[in-house]
């Protein structure tokens, strides 16, 4: 599951799938006629520094994996630019009650290898991936999921244990990929083959150096391939990315690129930058087993000075946005509910806070950060905010640092009144950038924040069925969130895909939890 924004390094061992062949004796309406040379394919290449640790949507859970999965497997539901709500792939699907969820499923789907796709294989790859657990994968998306049933070939029945108004956007993740279940073992990872009935099929594979993916033509959704496949070649650092992309040795590049050379291609005539949000977000989390912290006056002094438009530029270069909620803009429901709760930054405001609650200032706060977890811009995020505080006479910080396994630690256990973190959502869904704060087993549980109107909130748009509501429950738990200020966000990060001239829709192969979806990309 997500980490506090996950940095992967591992290389999977995946191997070849072959491409099947004509059947002997039967003539082919696009072979070349005697004397004509063979058309060239449209083969598009990539070139990313994210690694691939598995090509099994029921192993890990990564960003290099995920970019790989999404275009060789089919969901039941996706998400497709500017539309942020599920609509149907491989199925139209609904919920007939609180706790029943019924997908039907498009006549005639097939896997490369010439198999049906029935409920069969969506059943088996649930099971499957419940049953694995892969450390470090999704399987825990599902915990609601009780059972999949299939009264039919094309009936597909998630059976949950309570109401859960996010399954639609589960199931347009990777981790719900199908599989064939009579290609892959159920209680194993298959690390040599893949085969799904997305817009591509594996065609070959080289451990570490590159993983080619061809057009399948049997696809049946809305992400039919548009070329006719892309080689994703993995290169080591962003100076190869740079090379890759600025020489034509790469048609498009993504993932790498620091600040400095992104200017620098933004201002080249040979490539175009094609920019977006991302899910990526950075907070400022207080720690409530520090006393100066469980004072709500301190907290929301803080938040009502934060200049998140001068950390983005003096300590990002503009390359990041302001945030002003835990939910990012684009998600449903989202609010800018810190900006509502403390409108722009104020000295005065924010000194009669502490005054009303009888605070003596200068405040002494100690805060926490990572150099490397987090980058170069971790260092200069934290003393621009140093800077502000400080500048406003009200707080007088210290800043200590710790690299990332001691850092964890220290957080958990209190060095800090306020610490640097990252979030990086597991599905595209407004709960999860809630719960890692709100709920008791969250991902930042461990800095104490409880509150019973927070937690009452967070279960009733779990299990809302009517999306207005259930918008309207999530604005509420912002402005919760925004009140108690136990967390402070500060920026919202940006993805940009660096690609070709003559190359047509880039912009919305990105998606925003840092993959992309190749199928769109065309000259």
């Amino acid at each position: 599951m997500s980490e506090w924004v996950r940095r992967v390094s591992a290389a999977a061992a995946v191997g070849a799938l072959g491409v099947s062949l004509a059947a002997c004796g039967q003539p082919d309406d696009k072979a070349p006629l005697p004397g004509e040379q063979t058309p060239k394919l449209a083969m598009l290449r990539l070139a990313t520094t994210d690694s691939i640790t598995s090509l099994d949507p029921a192993g890990r859970y990564d960003v290099g994996s995920r970019t790989v999965q999404a275009n060789l497997y089919q969901t039941l539901l996706t998400i497709l630019p500017d539309k942020p709500t599920p609509v149907p792939d491989a199925a139209d699907c609904q919920f007939d009650s609180p706790t029943t969820y019924t997908c039907s499923l498009k006549d005639h789907l097939t896997f490369p290898n010439g198999h049906e796709l029935t409920s069969s294989d969506v059943k088996f790859s649930f099971d499957r991936l419940l049953r694995l657990k892969t450390p470090g994968g999704a399987a825990p998306l599902f915990a609601s999921v009780k059972s999949v049933s299939t009264p039919d070939e094309l009936t597909a029945v998630f059976n949950l244990k309570s109401p859960d108004a996010r399954l639609p956007y589960l199931l347009t993740t990777t981790a719900a990929s199908i599989v064939d279940e009579q290609a892959y073992p159920a209680s194993k990872l298959l690390d040599t083959e893949a085969v799904g009935s997305g817009p591509y099929q594996l065609a070959a594979y080289k451990p570490g150096t590159e993983v080619t993916l061809t057009k399948f033509s049997g696809y049946r959704g809305p992400r039919a391939a548009q070329n006719d496949g892309v080689t994703i070649v993995q290169m080591k650092d962003s100076a190869a990315l740079y090379q890759a992309v600025t020489t034509g040795k790469a048609d498009l590049a993504f993932h790498g690129f620091g600040p400095s050379l992104l200017d620098k291609l933004r201002k080249s005539d040979k490539v175009q930058v094609a920019e977006t949000n991302s899910a990526e977000i950075r907070f400022f989390a207080f720690q409530m087993k520090s006393l100066l912290s469980r004072n709500p006056a301190v907290r929301r002094a803080v938040a009502q000075l934060i200049d998140r438009q001068a950390i983005a530029k003096k300590a990002y270069g503009d390359h990041v946005s302001p945030l002003y909620s835990v939910v990012p803009p684009g998600f449903g429901g989202q609010v800018d509910a810190f900006r509502t709760e403390f409108k722009q930054p104020s000295k005065a405001a924010a000194a009669a806070i502490l005054k009303q609650a009888n605070i003596a200032v200068p405040v002494p706060l100690t805060v926490g950060w990572t150099p490397t977890q987090y980058e170069t811009g971790a260092k200069a995020e934290v003393l621009e905010l140093k800077r502000q505080l400080e500048a406003s006479g009200l707080f007088r910080v210290t800043l200590r640092s710790a690299e990332w396994p001691q850092y964890q630690v220290a957080t958990k256990a209190g060095a800090y009144d306020l610490f640097q973190g990252g979030w990086v959502p597991d599905f595209p869904d407004a709960d999860d950038y809630l719960a890692p704060f709100v709920a008791a087993d969250g991902a930042f549980a461990a800095n104490g924040y409880r509150s019973a109107a927070a937690t009452k909130l967070l279960q009733q748009q779990r299990t809302e069925q009517n999306g207005l509501k259930r918008d309207d429950l999530i604005a509420q738990l912002q402005g919760v969130i925004a009140a108690d200020a136990p967390v402070i966000p500060s920026w919202q990060g940006r993805l940009a895909l660096v690609a070709s001239n003559d190359l047509q829709n880039v912009k919305t192969a990105v998606d925003p939890l840092s993959f992309l979806y190749l199928s769109g990309l065309h000259r």
